[in-house]
């Protein structure tokens, strides 16, 4: 199991750190509020198709904690990204994502009575550290860009944070394909109401960028989504909150590699802060 949790994660960060480069792709074809609704609605299809049978298995007093966690702790942080990637760098945008572990530790301590050992505290603080390096250089080098929507992506990290926590003291008794075919069962309703009065079917449909924003909505829906929150819920049955979240250290590192590709530039104090998010995912993970 020990084992199985690092691969959950180095798999999980190649995953997630990917999904931001695909939102900001997305993002020429697409607004940010269509682009939520249909990664939400592709994502609910695929694991309505594979878990189905799952949901008949579920408690009915387990429905109400699995509606908290989908909206907290997917639907309005779907959104919220969406919108910050549109005025903030994508690579920005994961670097403040990497502040869930911290704000996962307080919310676990503050409300669900959760402890946490000095060198995991160590290793967040360590990762933080090495995150706002990060973003201090991004800034630098991209002054003229919107920060002020960079709070969306911190509230959106609150959702994360709690619904981590939540999920482990009220759901962690439940497989992890059973809470996501649930949760975004739940949510396909919500997300065709939106997907409605965003203004989509107003679109040029001749246009050939819907159709590549499209593909990458799929993509990030396919995999950034429905795969990946199949193997973060099972990450957090199988370890600490902390140590689940933790992954947004790995994924700041995956982003900003793809920032590169991308044309985003990183100087060499950047990639020595990327070194310290690692460290401190080692430490965080730690009892």
């Amino acid at each position: 199991m020990k084992n199985n949790k690092w691969f959950y994660l180095i798999l999980l960060s190649l995953i997630w750190g990917s999904s931001f480069i695909l939102m900001k792709k997305a993002l020429i074809g697409l607004n940010p509020i269509e682009i939520g609704a249909f990664r939400i609605l592709i994502a609910g299809v695929i694991l309505l198709f594979i878990g189905i049978k799952r949901l008949k298995s579920i408690e009915k007093k387990l429905w109400k904690p699995l509606a908290i966690v989908a909206f907290i702790g997917t639907f309005f942080p779907v959104f919220l990204f969406s919108y910050a990637i549109s005025e903030i760098d994508s690579g920005i945008a994961a670097v403040l994502n990497s502040l869930t572990p911290i704000i996962t530790m307080l919310l676990g301590a503050f409300f669900f009575n959760f402890s946490f050992t000095k060198k995991q505290v160590t290793g967040i603080v360590l990762g933080l550290f090495g995150t706002l390096i990060l973003l201090y250089r991004s800034a630098i080098e991209n002054p003229s860009k919107e920060y002020q929507y960079a709070f969306l992506i911190l509230i959106a990290a609150c959702g994360y944070g709690f619904s981590v926590n939540f999920l482990k003291r009220k759901l962690s008794t439940i497989d992890s394909l059973s809470i996501t075919t649930a949760t975004f069962t739940m949510l396909l309703l919500p997300a065709m109401i939106v997907l409605i009065f965003s203004g989509f079917f107003n679109n040029e449909f001749s246009a050939e960028t819907l159709y590549t924003s499209l593909g990458y909505v799929f993509l990030l829906a396919a995999f950034g989504t429905s795969m990946a929150m199949l193997l973060f819920y099972r990450l957090v049955q199988i370890s600490s909150p902390v140590f689940s979240t933790s992954v947004t250290y790995l994924i700041t590192v995956v982003a900003v590699i793809w920032g590169v590709l991308d044309g985003e530039k990183i100087s060499a104090i950047q990639f020595l802060a990327s070194i310290g998010i690692i460290a401190g995912v080692i430490m965080a993970q730690r009892k």
